[in-house]
């Protein structure tokens, strides 16, 4: 298609297109590099088109330029204001941003013009922020039963996000059962062999789940697998594997750039008290950019491993601000209000995590049981 047209933005379109739908099944990002100079060349054929400025809007994401995201998708709502597509990028980029009022407002705008699977995606999304846990169930199911039957990824994708939500809410078999049917539906799928992995360990499993968990890892080393990974080789008493796993973390994190989650990396050594310094630069990086929910809890718990308690005590009050159902938010409040001296809301959060999701983190739940069993002596 280039070839017989190469001054029209049609075929890098189309190659944009494909380089995206790649990033989603490999999670490779060197596709999304590839999308974007598809893009810029589109755009220099013709600056004016909108399926390239669309395009390019939300390339934007993959490279958390937020901001620029949310900049593009105004300026073309501008010129085309129903476009459900553009909602999705708003939606997305304010909830990156932590803007979650205006996440709202854009999703409800995108479902109320086109409800369908991304539109349902994104509000359930939503709903499991602000701790709707069957609310989001509901609208999640809505979006998985909705996808066109010709997208397994697609479908086998929000699965995966159905299964999370109950795995995240500690139904672990009723997880398990979606995760399964998510590679039934795409076999092979690497977000459905980690997820299964994930539920494997979280229910004692942990031979099954470094079954899982290396298969996955071999198809795509994701971050969060390489973790998981090394909690359950440290679970079956084999450091060196552990520790391999670590330094791979670092390698990939370095290897995925723009494109990475730096603070999953801080977290991760706030978690077992290493470079400490390192993380807390990293988070508080991080927490200068983007006030989401998450990031905001990165920065408390590598404030509190800093031994900066009043100022962990606040930023982790900022992570609840929505009441989110997420047992490592509850297990840091917990922790850093144990520090601070105030038992009674030590041992309300602690006791919610481990009740909410008792494997939330293999390693730091039990520490989460120990500050509870010292509270009771």
């Amino acid at each position: 298609m280039i070839d017989k047209a190469p001054d029209s933005p049609v075929g890098y379109n189309a190659l944009a297109v494909h380089y995206l739908k790649k990033v989603r099944q490999t999670a490779d990002f060197g596709y999304a590099t590839k999308a974007e100079s598809a893009i810029d060349k589109a755009l220099q054929a013709a600056p004016g088109d909108m399926i390239a400025r669309k395009l390019k809007a939300s390339i934007h994401l993959s490279f958390h330029r937020f901001d620029e995201a949310i900049s593009a998708a105004n300026e073309l709502l501008a010129e085309s204001p129903n476009d459900p597509f553009l909602y999705g990028i708003l939606t997305d980029g304010n909830m990156e941003l932590g803007n979650y009022e205006e996440a709202v407002k854009s999703a409800q705008k995108m479902v109320d013009l086109r409800p369908e699977t991304a539109s349902f995606a994104r509000v359930a999304q939503l709903r499991t922020l602000y701790g709707d846990h069957n609310g989001a169930i509901e609208i999640m199911t809505q979006a998985a039963r909705s996808a066109d039957p010709m997208d397994k990824e697609t479908q086998s994708w929000c699965l995966v996000q159905l299964g999370d939500e109950l795995w995240k809410n500690g139904k672990y078999p009723e997880a398990e059962k979606v995760y399964d049917e998510a590679l039934g539906i795409f076999p092979g799928y690497y977000l459905a062999i980690a997820a299964k992995g994930k539920v494997r360990a979280a229910q004692g499993d942990l031979a099954g789940a470094e079954k899982y968990l290396s298969d996955a890892q071999n198809r795509v080393p994701n971050v969060d697998v390489i973790i998981l990974l090394s909690e359950v080789y440290m679970l079956l008493g084999n450091t060196d594997k552990a520790e391999s796993q670590a330094k791979l973390l670092e390698v990939v994190d370095e290897k995925l750039g723009q494109a990475g989650d730096q603070k999953r990396l801080a977290m991760f050594w706030a978690d077992r008290d290493i470079h400490l310094d390192e993380a807390l630069a990293i988070a508080e990086r991080e927490y200068a950019g983007r006030k989401d929910i998450y990031t905001a809890d990165v920065y408390a718990w590598t404030l509190y491993k800093a031994g900066k308690l009043p100022e962990a005590k606040k930023v982790i009050g900022e992570a609840m601000r929505l009441k989110t159902k997420d047992a490592r938010i509850l297990y840091h409040a917990g922790m850093i209000d144990a520090a601070l001296g105030d038992k009674k809301n030590a041992q309300m959060n602690l006791s919610a995590a481990v009740k909410l999701n008792p494997a939330f983190d293999l390693i730091q739940v039990q520490n989460a049981r120990a500050a509870l069993a010292g509270k009771r002596k």
